[in-house]
């Protein structure tokens, strides 16, 4: 009986490790209109010329028994709305399970508006569109399923990632748009501002990313991810992928993989990059013209992983699987009286409704507040890749939290603005000194404990994946 009982566990094994590995990858375009709105500041933008076409770019992974995807899409933040309803077509389509799929927002701040946010409010007809198109790209990358072989790695990058709150000298903080009088610290202080100290956090150098070929050895894709906020510096009016977009091109060529019969497709998702940013406060860079802080970048980040990708060791096969998990967050809503005096101060914007002063904008957020929940439902996520874990946190995630997860974990890396979008993650102690990512709006209106709760959640699903 026992002998049964061994061959039966290795024929398992055998039958396990017999099964092919297979991979595909495919883009769908997501460019919106010229005429619609651009969010990502205090006030609303509009499309007027497209200096580049936006993506979602996707990534499928097949094990013999499990399915994965995972989607990159060229946006500043997605809602969960349109997430699930792009993964619900999905599912129905190919029976895909909908925990089986990572979804994700660039953050590029030159993009079509998905989210209400800041001054900007989306078109339903564009958000369909989204939905839509990343459910195709989605199944596209299904359809191009082939046998492939996997690996993964990363490479420092240290050059092109700064803190961007920092502590100033007394006197160097001003009263915040609501009021407050005791930050600590100052996001985007100015370059070469006299009243600089020190940063208030540190920085993530690291690119991590997966690298997938043929049988082959042919590139089929990389998905690749770095704590940068964005770069910007695009034109006015324009409609842009940032850095991500030349990013994506550019490993391809590194790669050699840009005349290929089957398009190879690069794709880069934002790490843990709530505090950080591409502006050396210190002075150290020169003055680019439009678009030319996002070449440098996306040629140092390129350059870097293609070298990285030299000495790789592909496997032709590692199990696939997947934890997720809802946890809900409590939401900082503002009082009746804050509403009352927050109501009376948009009125005196002069173009009202649309708000002029940061005081004004700042108010508007309040008013809107007072009429969400007291309590979001937030999904966590985690990917198990052979070795590799992928968590999915549904916010602007502050690289600290990302900085310790790869400390307990040193194989892993974890993607922001994914699967829905809930605003900054600020640490509590980050909470304490204050600055932008901490002043209540819908941007940022997680509780101050929020981050430590999603960290307990997200080492529950690192446990399973065991």
């Amino acid at each position: 009986m026992r002998l049964l009982s061994i061959l039966c566990i290795v024929s398992a094994v055998s039958t396990l490790h017999a099964a092919e590995f297979r991979a595909g990858a495919a883009t769908s375009n997501i460019t919106p209109e010229l005429g619609s709105s651009i969010n990502g500041g205090f006030q609303d933008g509009k499309a007027a010329f497209i200096h580049d076409e936006l993506h979602a770019r996707c990534l499928a992974l097949d094990d013999g028994q499990t399915k994965l995807v995972m989607v990159v899409a060229d946006s500043c933040v997605i809602g969960r709305g349109i997430f699930d309803e792009a993964k619900k077509m999905v599912h129905e389509a190919t029976g895909l399970p909908l925990e089986n799929m990572l979804m994700s927002a660039t953050h590029s701040h030159s993009c079509g508006t998905a989210q209400a946010v800041g001054q900007s409010e989306p078109s339903p007809m564009y958000q369909r569109f989204i939905a839509r198109r990343i459910a195709d790209g989605v199944r596209r990358a299904l359809n191009n399923l082939a046998p492939a072989k996997i690996a993964w790695g990363g490479v420092d990058v240290p050059q092109q990632v700064f803190n961007r709150r920092w502590k100033m000298k007394p006197g160097g903080v001003p009263p915040t748009p609501l009021g407050v009088t005791t930050d600590q610290v100052k996001t985007n202080p100015g370059v070469n501002n006299p009243n600089l100290l020190e940063p208030a956090g540190p920085t993530d150098p690291q690119v991590s990313f997966i690298s997938v070929q043929s049988a082959e050895g042919k590139p089929i894709a990389l998905y690749a991810n770095y704590s940068l906020h964005y770069v910007g510096g695009v034109g006015p009016g324009h409609i842009s992928a940032d850095y991500y977009g030349v990013f994506c091109r550019q490993i391809g060529e590194l790669l050699g993989a840009d005349q290929q019969d089957t398009p190879f497709v690069g794709i880069m998702s934002n790490g843990t990059s709530g505090d950080i940013n591409n502006v050396d406060f210190r002075g150290g860079q020169a003055k680019e013209g439009p678009y030319g802080r996002i070449k440098i970048v996306a040629n140092d980040v390129a350059q870097a992983v293609a070298g990285a990708c030299k000495k790789l060791t592909y496997q032709d096969w590692v199990p696939l699987g997947v934890a997720q998990k809802e946890i809900m967050l409590g939401l900082r809503i503002p009082t009746k009286e804050e509403v009352e005096k927050a109501s009376a101060l948009m009125k005196q914007s002069k173009l009202f409704p649309r708000m002029e002063t940061m005081e004004q904008v700042y108010a508007r957020e309040t008013v809107l507040l007072a009429d969400f929940p007291k309590e979001v439902s937030a999904p966590l996520q985690v990917l198990k890749i052979g070795e590799l874990r992928v968590s999915a946190i549904p916010a602007e995630v502050f690289v600290e939290i990302g900085l310790g997860m790869k400390k307990r974990h040193p194989q892993t890396f974890t993607v922001s603005l994914a699967n829905a979008y809930h605003g900054y993650l600020p640490t509590p102690e980050q909470h304490q000194l204050g600055g932008y990512e901490t002043w209540r709006a819908r941007s940022a209106c997680l509780e101050v404990d929020a981050s430590t709760k999603i960290v307990a959640g997200l080492e529950e699903l690192f446990e399973k994946l065991k």
